[in-house]
C-alpha cells in the first residue's frame, strides 16, 4: 500500500479550512453561469484552477489573494452557500476526515441582499446534510476581518448560533497594521460568554502577534503561529537549545498551533516547505497538527499536507496519529465528544491500518 493511499485512509482532523478557499471549480463555474457572474478568467474547469494556484506557484500573495473575489462572488445566495458547504463536507470525507472545522466571514456574502442569519443558516444547513450523509463531523467558526470595524457583531453573531453548530470566533485578514488588540470589544464578549477564540497570528506579523493575540485577546487556539520560531534559540544544526518566555508559556499551556505547510509557503511566511517550522515545534512537543487553510488556491488536501510532512520531514503513522490526536484535543467540541471521536474513531482507524499493514507484509 502506498503512503499516500495510507494517511488517505486513516482518520483525521482538519481545524483551519476556510470554506472561501476550498471551492470546486466546476462548481464556481457552475453558480457563475446561473448568476450571470461574467469576471471568470475562463469557464474550462481544469484552466480555471491553474488560474486559482499561479499565486501559489509564483509564491505570489498578491496572486493568492485574487481567487477570494471570485470565490466570494459565487458564495452570495442560499443555494450557493448551502451547496459549497455539502460539498466541503463531501470533499473531506474522500480525503478520509471524520471531524472538521471550516470558517468563513459571513461580512463577504451579503453582496446579493442576504442578511447575516441567511448566510450562517445556509451555511449551516449545507454542512448539516453533508454530515447526515456522510457521517463526518463538523463545527462552523465564524472571522470577523481585521480591517473592519463589526467584528463585535459578528462575535455577538457566533454565540447567537452557538447551539446550531458555530463553535468558535476568528480574527482574520492582514496582520500588519490590525493588531487583534483593536477589536478588544470583540474579544472580551467572546470570553464573557466563555466561548471559544482563535486567531490568525505569527503568520505574517512577529512573535508579538502571537503574544497579543494570547494574552490581550484570550485565543485558545494561533492560526499559523510560524513566526514563534523567532522566540527559540537554534544552534547551527538547526536543534533548539532555548525557548523564550512566549515560546515556553505555549508549550507549558499547550496552546493548539493550526499549521499549514503549503499555505504559509505559498503566501511567503516561509520560504521553502524544508524550512517550516513545524517539525521544529512538534519535536519541542508543542501541539501543533497539520491543515490546509485554502485547498483550491494552494492545490492541497490534508492527505497532502501530511504526505509532505512525512517526505520532508520523515514523520511516521504513529506520529501521524498522534498530530491527529492533538489536533481533537484542540478542537471546540465538547470535552465527551472530543474523547469519543479519538477513542471511537481515530485510536481503532490507526490500529486497524497497522493491522492491514501487517497482514500485507505477511
Amino acid at each position: 500500500m502506498k503512503t499516500e493511499e495510507i494517511i488517505r485512509k486513516v482518520p483525521k482532523v482538519q481545524l483551519h479550512d476556510h470554506l472561501d478557499g476550498g471551492l470546486r471549480t466546476s462548481t464556481i463555474i457552475e453558480i457563475a453561469k446561473e448568476m450571470k457572474y461574467k469576471k471568470l478568467p475562463t469557464d474550462d474547469a481544469g484552466e480555471l484552477a491553474e488560474w486559482f494556484h499561479r499565486g501559489a506557484n509564483k509564491g505570489n500573495l498578491v496572486e493568492y489573494l485574487q481567487g477570494f473575489e471570485h470565490t466570494c462572488a459565487v458564495m452570495q445566495t442560499k443555494e450557493a452557500l448551502e451547496r459549497i458547504a455539502f460539498e466541503m463536507i463531501e470533499d473531506m470525507y474522500h480525503d478520509g476526515i471524520c471531524y472538521v472545522e471550516t470558517r468563513f466571514a459571513p461580512v463577504f456574502h451579503t453582496d446579493k441582499g442576504l442578511y447575516f442569519d441567511d448566510v450562517i443558516n445556509a451555511v449551516l444547513t449545507g454542512l448539516e446534510k453533508g454530515k447526515e450523509k456522510y457521517g463526518v463531523g463538523f463545527g462552523l467558526i465564524l472571522c470577523g476581518m481585521r480591517n473592519m470595524k463589526n467584528t463585535l457583531e459578528i462575535a455577538e453573531l457566533a454565540v447567537n448560533f452557538r447551539n446550531q453548530g458555530v463553535v468558535g470566533f476568528d480574527l482574520a485578514g492582514e496582520e500588519g497594521g490590525y493588531p487583534p488588540k483593536k477589536h478588544l470589544d470583540a474579544f472580551q464578549f467572546i470570553m464573557r460568554e466563555n466561548f471559544n477564540i482563535t486567531i490568525h497570528a505569527g503568520e505574517a506579523f512577529g512573535k508579538e502577534s502571537i503574544w497579543q493575540a494570547l494574552q490581550i485577546c484570550g485565543a485558545h487556539r494561533i492560526g499559523h503561529a510560524t513566526r514563534l520560531v523567532e522566540d527559540m534559540a537554534i544552534d547551527d544544526s538547526g536543534k533548539v537549545i532555548q525557548l523564550g518566555n512566549l515560546a515556553q508559556f505555549i508549550l507549558d499551556k499547550r496552546i493548539p498551533l493550526e499549521i499549514c505547510l503549503l499555505s504559509n509557503v505559498h503566501t511567503g511566511a516561509v520560504d521553502k516547505l524544508e524550512n517550516h517550522p513545524f517539525i521544529k515545534f512538534f519535536r519541542e512537543g508543542f501541539r501543533v497538527f497539520l491543515n490546509t487553510d485554502d485547498r483550491l488556491m494552494s492545490d492541497t488536501t490534508l492527505t497532502k499536507e501530511y504526505l509532505i510532512a512525512a517526505d520532508y520531514f520523515g514523520i511516521t503513522l504513529d506520529e501521524i496519529e498522534k498530530l491527529n490526536i492533538n489536533a481533537m484535543k484542540s478542537s471546540f467540541l465538547p470535552h465527551k465528544e472530543r474523547l469519543e471521536f479519538i477513542y471511537k474513531v481515530i485510536k481503532p482507524g490507526y490500529q486497524e491500518m497497522r493491522s492491514n499493514l501487517l497482514s500485507l507484509k505477511n
